[in-house]
C-alpha cells in the first residue's frame, strides 16, 4: 500500500515528465519547414580553394595529373602574355619613351614622374630593365619612395649612357609560362578548373600609373573573355599580392573578385604573410590564405587543413607557386601528391572548390532570402538572391526540417527530382539539399 503523499510525488514526476515529452516534441514540430542556407556548399565545416599564381610549365604537367587523379580542383592565375595566340603583349601606354628618358637627364625622379617612369622601365628598348621597375615598385609600395626615386635615376641614367643591351626581357615569371596554349586551359577548364587572370605580364602594379594598370588587367581580362569565355573573367590575383589600395581601386572595377584583397562586410581576411590565425570574429567567414613554400613542414600545412575542416566559418586560400624547381619558392611534386592526398582524406567536413565559386556560395549566400511554407503533407520552398544571375548562378545548399514521421524525401525544383537522405540533431529531422536560387518552387514531400 502506498501513502497519499508517496501517491502524490508519484502523479507528480509523471506529470513533469507528460510536460518535458510535450515540450520536447512542441520544439521540435516547431521547427518543421525551417529552412536555411548551410554555411558551405553540402553542409561541410569548412572550404579550401587550392590556387596558383603564374602558371608556370610545370604546374600544368607536375601538380595538375595529381590533382586530376584524386579530382582536386583548383584555380589557376594565369599570365596570359605568354600564352601561344595572345593578342595581347606588354607595352607602355603612355607618351614617347624616348622623350622620358631625355627629360630624365634634368629632371629628378619625384612623386610628379616617378610612376611615368616606373611604367615605362621595362619598355625602353633595352634588355635588363624590368627587374628595376619591379624593385622600384616595391619599394614605393612599402613606402620607400627615396630609395624607388634612386632605382629610377639609376636605371634611366644607365640608359642614357648605353649601357644595356638593345631588346626587350620579360621578367623570370613571364619566361616560365612560355610553352602554354589556349587549347590546354580550355581543356582544363572542361574538366573543372578555373582559369584566371595574373595580369599581362605579371607587372608590379604599385608602380604603375592608371593607365598602364587598366591595360595589364583590362586586356587580360578581353584575352580570357575572347579565349575562355565570360565565366573565367570572374576572379584575378593582382600580381605578387599586393593590396595596394589604389591598385585595389581600379582592379575592383575590373574584377569581380580579387584574391588580394575583398572588402565584404561579413568577411574577415588574413592575408599570407600575416602570422594569425582564425580566432574568433562577428564575420560570417574567414578568408585564411596560406602560402605553401619550400620551407613550409608538410605538419604545418596539414594543421592549416585541420583548422578548416574544424571551424565553421573558414576558407582556407592554399597560394602555390613553383613546382619541381621551376618558379618561386618551388614545391617538389611528390610533396603535393603527399599534401593534397591529405586534403582530399578531409573532403567529409571541407568543400574543396575554385577560388570563384567559394566567392560566388558566400555572396549568394549573404544576399539569399528564403520562405518556406508547410501544408497538405508537402513543404514549399522559395529561394531568391539579389545578385546577377548570369555571374551567380551556383546552387545553394539548403537545410529544411521535416516532420519526424517521413521517412521518404522526395524533392522537385523545376525539371529536376531527387531522393533526398534523412539525418538528425538536437532540433530534430532534417534534410540537406542543392538549391537554385531562381524563385522557382522547391517541393518537399513523404514519398
Amino acid at each position: 500500500m502506498y501513502s497519499s503523499g508517496q501517491i502524490n510525488l508519484k502523479l507528480l514526476f509523471l506529470i513533469i515528465i507528460i510536460s518535458c515529452h510535450v515540450a520536447l516534441c512542441k520544439g521540435q514540430a516547431s521547427t518543421v519547414g525551417l529552412t536555411t542556407v548551410t554555411e558551405w556548399q553540402y553542409g561541410k565545416n569548412g572550404a579550401i580553394s587550392i590556387t596558383y599564381d603564374d602558371a608556370s610549365r610545370n604546374q600544368f604537367l607536375k601538380a595538375l595529373p595529381i590533382m586530376e587523379r584524386l579530382k582536386l580542383p583548383a584555380t589557376f592565375f594565369v599570365i596570359t602574355g605568354p600564352i601561344k595566340g595572345s593578342r595581347y603583349q606588354g607595352k607602355f601606354v603612355g607618351r614617347p619613351v624616348a622623350e622620358i628618358i631625355k627629360e630624365s637627364a634634368t629632371v629628378p625622379t619625384n612623386d610628379q614622374n616617378f610612376l611615368e617612369r616606373c611604367s615605362a622601365a621595362g619598355y625602353l628598348g633595352y634588355m635588363g630593365t624590368i627587374s628595376y621597375h619591379t624593385k622600384a615598385g616595391g619599394a614605393y609600395d612599402s613606402g620607400h619612395k627615396d630609395r624607388a626615386f634612386k632605382l629610377m635615376d639609376s636605371l634611366y641614367a644607365k640608359v642614357r649612357n648605353g649601357d644595356f643591351k638593345p631588346g626587350y626581357e620579360p621578367c623570370p615569371e613571364y619566361k616560365e609560362a612560355i610553352g602554354s596554349t589556349w587549347d590546354e586551359f580550355r581543356h582544363d577548364a572542361a574538366e573543372g578548373y578555373e582559369i584566371a587572370s595574373h595580369s599581362i605580364t605579371h607587372a608590379t602594379m604599385p608602380g604603375l600609373d592608371e593607365a598602364n594598370i587598366k591595360y595589364e588587367l583590362e586586356k587580360s581580362k578581353e584575352e580570357i573573355l575572347r579565349e575562355m569565355g565570360a565565366k573565367y573573367t570572374f576572379s584575378c590575383e593582382v600580381p605578387y599580392g599586393y593590396e595596394n589600395d589604389r591598385v585595389m581601386q581600379i582592379a575592383y572595377k575590373i574584377y569581380p573578385a580579387l584574391r588580394n584583397r575583398m572588402p565584404e562586410p561579413w568577411l574577415k581576411e588574413i592575408d599570407r604573410a600575416s602570422h594569425k590565425t582564425p580566432g574568433t570574429t562577428d564575420k560570417d567567414y574567414i578568408q585564411w590564405q596560406r602560402g605553401a613554400t619550400t620551407k613550409t613542414p608538410l605538419s604545418l600545412m596539414n594543421s592549416w587543413v585541420d583548422t578548416a575542416a574544424a571551424k565553421n566559418n573558414t576558407w582556407l586560400v592554399l597560394v602555390i607557386h613553383g613546382v619541381d624547381g621551376l618558379g618561386y619558392e618551388a614545391m617538389p611534386s611528390p610533396l603535393l601528391d603527399e599534401y593534397f592526398q591529405y586534403i582530399k582524406s578531409k573532403e567529409a567536413q571541407v568543400w574543396v572548390a575554385t577560388f570563384g565559386d567559394v566567392t560566388r556560395y558566400m555572396r549568394e549566400r549573404e544576399s539569399a532570402k528564403v520562405n518556406s511554407v508547410q501544408g497538405n503533407g508537402k513543404i514549399t520552398v522559395t529561394l531568391t538572391h539579389s545578385l546577377d544571375k548570369k555571374m551567380y548562378d551556383l546552387p545553394l545548399t539548403l537545410k529544411t526540417y521535416i516532420p519526424g514521421d517521413w521517412k521518404h524525401v522526395k524533392q522537385v525544383q523545376g525539371k529536376h527530382t531527387n531522393q533526398l537522405s534523412i539525418n538528425k540533431d538536437t532540433n530534430g529531422n532534417y534534410v540537406l539539399y542543392q538549391a537554385d536560387a531562381d524563385g522557382e518552387s522547391i517541393i518537399l514531400a513523404n514519398k
